[in-house]
């Protein structure tokens, strides 16, 4: 089910939707509109110093043992950086020692029956060390592999899967 469909009343003053579900939504009682725009989140092709990626087994839906880049949605107040450090560290435990932006995509995200429009930004990242690394918050385990070498129809977001294509014919 898409977000607009969720909305037969108004937020605002509770009316009754008298159309089809459109965005935006628009109440023709109180005036109220209601965009739905994606939400953010971040991803990292997560390089080691031997240049191989970092690779996620998720250990939740969507995308349950599938694999996934690391990262999450950003919260109120944060940048996009610092979601992508705080995403890893949760996740892998691991410090960022650099950033720089790759590319943006289009995704969705399916979660107890809604799916939410996204706006991934993806970053190529680098640690200087591995050490303490620790499949944690969402994660079953994980692997370093070749970016080249990855089976995009393992991924669990089409998202992730053209960033790691886009990263290999950038190189």
């Amino acid at each position: 089910m898409k977000l607009p469909d969720l909305f037969d009343f108004c937020p605002r003053c509770g009316t009754q939707r008298a159309s089809s579900p459109a965005n935006p939504f628009h109440c023709a009682t109180c005036g109220h509109t209601q965009y739905f725009n994606p939400a953010v989140a971040v991803a990292a092709l997560l390089l080691r110093p031997d240049n191989c990626v970092l690779l996620l087994r998720r250990a939740k839906d969507p995308g349950k043992g599938k694999l996934g880049l690391p990262g999450g949605f950003v919260d109120v107040g944060e940048t996009a950086e610092d979601a992508l450090r705080r995403e890893i560290r949760e996740e892998v435990n691991l410090e960022v020692s650099s950033l720089e932006f790759l590319c943006t995509l289009p995704n969705e995200y399916h979660y107890k029956d809604v799916t939410y429009p996204v706006l991934d930004l993806f970053f190529v990242a680098r640690v200087s060390s591995i050490t303490g690394a620790a499949a944690l918050d969402g994660v079953a385990s994980f692997l370093w592999q070749e970016a080249s070498r990855v089976d995009f129809n393992e991924m669990a977001f089409r998202s992730n899967a053209e960033a790691l294509r886009y990263f290999c014919g950038r190189r």
